[in-house]
């Protein structure tokens, strides 16, 4: 995406009129608080307004994005370093409170040095103010979106600076705790190179993308148009799930060829071909990455949505799902109760990663952590086992309060090979046992495993944007039948649906 260009920086006003309509923005800001400066650095705000344009190193208002309505905060480096004191850090409350009364998403985008050293303690403790008034913003579901421009570091970057419920960052930007000129100083040698930039902490799983400012203004629309537009549920075209008998009965060793196949259409060709809207966010946020799974903000049929899934084209098994994606997995649930959007989860794995690294960091836990998490989380929740459906990786994005399959997709606590080898000492059963198991659609649906099968002519990869136009359809049919439904309702018969599986009739 390119890097920064040596010696420039990206202002406040020009970050403004890149992402906001034209003539749209209106100012929020008072004159700046008083703080009863000495003669010194009296004389240091002073020459810093007149360097900079500006009276503070904040500027807050209110603009569109395509008519839409944003709060936005921006920091002005040339004012002292983008440093926050006192007055900035009242700014910044001030409009965030603001917004949040006003029930606007909020934008902001932070370019600083971090806290005002001539204000030292009290400025630095502001950055508790500020981590409260983003916390109570987001408590109330509205979305929180930052952009990182060159330079972000110290109490900004460690506070408002990385709550963001979506956080990209200007390509080339450095980005960090504590900044290199300091760590020099402190420590008498250079930082390392190339680990506090925006490219490496996106690799990292730290921040979601690197974008260029004249992309962003798209990606804030992408944005809300997830997050602010009511739902228009499509009602043109019904979900055609398929009943029991319709079900070709067909062998399970079948259904478990035909999902291996590479050419079978996964997560990534599902948002291609059946999204109307979507912005690809990547990792933990908290220094995990996992190549086996996308998370996504997305819009399917006029219904918004979190979507989190296994990613086919990313696993081998030289490259098996690790405890990484199931901490990502977690993210996109807090995500879905925080922004009060329903929960997608794409069932697609060939298995988790069986491993020293994949014990030692978590594996068990995390899919545990994952099946609690999922199972009483309030927002409404549609899984969809797409292909093959192997082990406790699979079974952690199962208990939605709608579960569909794909008419080839199965579900298993092993492969059937790995089956076969536990009963009976060498893999040649595994047809056998995957029938035995019951681990096709149709049984699946007969157990109440799942709730309804999404057809398939022969087979997805001979067919893939129809047989996804049909899966995005019924994705959006399940979430519009959930949506009215009280959230304790819906809870209560989660719970009562796998409470009662494998239990008599």
């Amino acid at each position: 995406m390119g890097g920064s260009v040596a010696g420039s920086r990206i202002s406040a006003h020009q970050f403004i009129d890149a992402v906001l309509d034209k003539g749209s923005f209106t100012s929020w800001d008072e004159a700046p608080l008083d703080v009863g400066p000495d003669d010194s650095y009296r004389t240091e705000l002073e020459r810093a307004a007149e360097k900079s344009g500006v009276d503070e190193s904040v500027l807050t208002g209110v603009g569109t994005v395509h008519g839409r309505r944003v709060a936005l905060i921006a920091c002005e480096f040339a004012f002292l370093a983008g440093s926050i004191g006192v007055a900035a850090s009242e700014r910044i409350v001030s409009a965030i409170e603001r917004a949040t009364a006003e029930g606007l998403p909020l934008l902001a985008s932070p370019t600083s040095g971090g806290t005002r050293m001539q204000e030292g303690t009290l400025a630095f403790v502001q950055m508790v103010k500020i981590a409260a008034a983003v916390a109570a913003h987001k408590a109330t579901h509205l979305g929180y979106l930052v952009y990182l421009r060159n330079p972000t570091t110290g109490g900004v970057f460690a506070s408002w600076g990385s709550l963001g419920h979506v956080t990209a960052a200007e390509p080339g930007a450095l980005v960090g705790f504590l900044g290199p000129r300091v760590y020099k100083a402190l420590y008498q040698e250079d930082f390392p190179e190339g680990v506090q930039t925006a490219e490496n902490l996106h690799r990292r799983g730290v921040i979601d993308g690197v974008i260029p400012l004249p992309g962003i203004r798209q990606v804030v629309h992408r944005l809300l148009r997830v997050l602010v537009e009511p739902d228009q549920p499509d009602t043109s075209a019904e979900s055609a799930l398929t009943d029991v008998d319709d079900i070709p009965d067909i062998p399970a060793w079948q259904s478990v060829i035909l999902t291996r196949r590479p050419e079978r259409p996964g997560i990534r060709q599902l948002l291609r071909h059946a999204a109307s809207a979507q912005v690809p966010l990547s990792g933990t946020g908290e220094g995990e990455s996992d190549a086996t799974v996308m998370l996504s903000l997305a819009r399917f049929r006029g219904v918004s949505c979190v979507l989190f899934g296994q990613d086919r084209s990313g696993q081998s098994a030289a490259a098996p799902m690790g405890p990484g994606a199931l901490r990502e997995a977690r993210r996109a649930m807090r995500l879905a109760d925080e922004l009060q959007l329903p929960l997608v989860l794409v069932i697609d794995t060939l298995g988790a990663a069986l491993s020293k690294e994949a014990e030692e960091r978590g594996l068990a836990p995390e899919i545990a952590r994952c099946l609690a998490d999922l199972v009483t989380l309030p927002t409404p929740t549609v899984s969809v086992l797409l292909g093959q459906g192997t082990g406790g990786g699979a079974l952690a994005l199962l208990p939605a309060d709608r579960v569909l399959c794909a008419q080839h997709g199965w579900l298993a606590p092993l492969p059937p090979e790995g089956a076969s080898a536990i009963v009976h000492r060498d893999t040649t059963h595994a047809p056998r046992m995957a029938e035995a198991q019951g681990i096709r659609s149709r049984d699946l649906l007969r157990n109440g495993i799942i709730d309804g099968v999404i057809p398939e002519q022969q087979d997805a990869a001979d067919e893939p944007i129809q047989f996804l136009k049909r899966v995005g359809a019924a994705v959006a049919c399940e979430l519009s039948s959930l949506a009215d439904e009280p959230a304790d309702e819906r809870y209560q018969r989660r719970i009562s649906r796998f409470r009662a599986l494998g239990l008599p009739a």
